[in-house]
């Protein structure tokens, strides 16, 4: 799975940021659809976050009254609040007492994938909105509930992915926000127009169970080139055309091992893949627990 604080060089990821200062990371599960979950410690020092290039959830677990960004003092953090940090903020943080918080990191992936299942819109044409010390029971019970969860148990790690994505749904809704008309007009240039999008994404979903869900075949379908298609398509949806089906690939697969009592080897048809074999290998590296897993972790389905 890719890491999702990968990024180009003028961006700082949250996590490495925090690996150079004295917070300490407690533990860490790569979640589904480019999601990280990262538990951290802290008990004091100064923390920089410079545009990280992605998309990062944080709620605070424990303490945090003595935590604040250094323009305002004032204002101080506490358990259960959390903060949306978009992956071009810029923000200088205080810690002058304890702190036990959860991350969630978003990859553009994720967030793009998201953007389009619930708002049926062009990543390109949304943003996250910068919120320090917010309050909000769903987000403040997720943090709590996934930190009481043993992240090395397979079947709680399936729960543990299942609340995240549900945050990130939750987070998706309340936070997104058109961009302003003139930067929306200066960074939309090159993407594909809506007619077009709309008809890829519904063909690909039609045909994941054809294994050649190539990009001849889908830029044939936007009437475009190869190459400029596989140029426009990362310009809507904030990633690769590859990326995009795995994607919908395993979505499928979890609907199916959720929702019927198929053998592994008819999901597999289902979804594009090989065989059973070669559903486990990427649902394993997709997810983190293979097919088995999550049926069992659903009662035997």
């Amino acid at each position: 799975m890719a890491n999702p604080t990968a990024g180009a060089t003028t961006h700082q990821p949250v996590f490495d940021v925090l690996g150079r200062s004295s917070a300490r990371r407690e533990r860490e599960l790569a979640l589904a659809d480019g999601l990280r979950l990262v538990q951290w410690c802290n008990h004091g020092g100064r923390i920089d976050y410079r545009r990280p290039g992605h998309h990062t959830l944080s709620v605070y677990l424990q303490g945090g009254h003595a935590t604040h960004l250094v323009d305002t003092p004032g204002q101080t953090g506490s358990p259960g609040c959390h903060c949306v940090l978009p992956a071009e903020h810029e923000s200088r943080w205080n810690v002058a007492g304890p702190l036990r918080f959860v991350h969630l990191y978003l990859s553009a992936e994720a967030w793009g994938h998201r953007v389009v299942r619930l708002l049926d819109a062009e990543p390109r044409a949304f943003t996250l909105e910068q919120r320090i010390f917010g309050a909000d029971a769903v987000l403040a019970a997720w943090a709590k509930g996934v930190a009481a969860l043993d992240w090395q148990d397979p079947a709680e790690r399936l729960r543990i992915d299942a609340l995240s994505q549900a945050a990130l749904d939750r987070l998706v809704l309340q936070a997104a926000r058109p961009r302003l008309r003139e930067r929306a007009e200066r960074g939309g240039a090159g993407g594909l127009s809506g007619t077009a999008r709309r008809r890829v994404l519904a063909f690909v979903d039609a045909h994941l169970d054809q294994a050649d869900l190539s990009l001849p075949r889908l830029a044939a379908e936007a009437h475009l080139s190869e190459f400029h298609f596989a140029r426009m398509f990362r310009a809507s949806m904030g990633c690769t055309v590859h990326d995009w089906v795995a994607t919908r690939r395993l979505d499928r697969a979890r609907a199916l091992l959720r929702g019927s009592a198929l053998p592994l080897a008819d999901i597999a048809a289902a979804c594009g893949y090989a065989g059973a074999s070669h559903l486990s290998q990427r649902f394993k590296a997709g997810v983190g627990a293979t097919p088995g897993q999550l049926r069992r972790a659903l009662g035997g389905r």
